[in-house]
């Protein structure tokens, strides 16, 4: 299922269920069918409906929310071998251990405010009729070291637009790792139907501005004395860039 897709189901408790894994992450068929009290043959036809059409998927047994976002891809950098896919309901511990240890430098506040966000819903992806969020993982020994996440408001007057979020653990910079998380995120953005991507940095991460800078982001706006950072005022860059259609 493409993210742009109108969400529609034709059938009441078609959109229950739905909306159930939707909110879930990744859960049991029969744990759905129970909470929602729907009788069991009319829960398998549903089920299957919605399989059908690409909505759910069962995977190991849960189901939950198909999204269309590609392969797993493999890269190797010198003496590192790394992997950048979509991610799963079952990366989201990794996922918020690595925007956590990147948030401890305490210049990247847009992310930390994403790790609270998931750990709080313990939900990874989402896609219903006020949101769409989407992550991709790179991975090395099958672990997660760095993340690009994109957010969207299903908002007519912002749906041409995402904000964005990409980060690498210290100990896995100067591999390109974040480069190609970064057009990995902007190419299932690009696919989508998104115009404009964005992210907010603190002024005084001056490495992520010049990164940002070098692939084609410009500064759009500047807020000062918008964060106070140990005890200090620090201005607001807001960049974007723009998708070729």
């Amino acid at each position: 299922m493409d993210f742009s897709e109108t969400l529609e189901f034709g059938h009441a408790d078609r959109k229950r269920i739905y909306e159930f894994v939707e909110r879930q992450g990744a859960v049991d068929p029969e744990s759905v069918r129970e909470r929602l009290d729907i009788e069991q043959s009319a829960f398998r036809h549903h089920a299957a409906i919605l399989k059908r059409d690409g909505r759910l998927a069962e995977e190991h047994g849960t189901l939950r929310v198909t999204i269309d976002a590609g392969a797993e891809e493999e890269y190797v950098s010198e003496d590192l071998e790394f992997h950048i896919r979509p991610a799963r309901q079952e990366d989201l511990t990794g996922i918020v251990g690595a925007i956590r240890q990147v948030a401890q430098e305490r210049t990247y506040i847009e992310a930390e405010s994403v790790a609270d966000e998931v750990d709080h819903e313990e939900t990874l992806l989402r896609h219903n009729e006020l949101e769409s969020r989407m992550f991709f993982v790179a991975t090395v020994d099958d672990e997660v070291v760095g993340w690009v996440h994109l957010h969207a408001p299903e908002v007519e007057k912002l749906s041409h637009t995402a904000e964005l979020t990409v980060g690498v653990i210290e100990e896995y910079r100067g591999h390109g790792i974040g480069s190609q998380l970064l057009a990995r995120g902007l190419q299932w953005a690009g696919a989508n139907e998104y115009e404009k991507v964005y992210q907010s940095v603190p002024s005084t991460n001056e490495q992520a501005i010049a990164f940002l800078e070098e692939h084609g982001w410009t500064t759009e706006a500047v807020r000062e004395d918008h964060y106070k950072l140990n005890g200090r005022y620090v201005d607001e860059v807001m960049m974007a860039v723009e998708l070729d259609r």
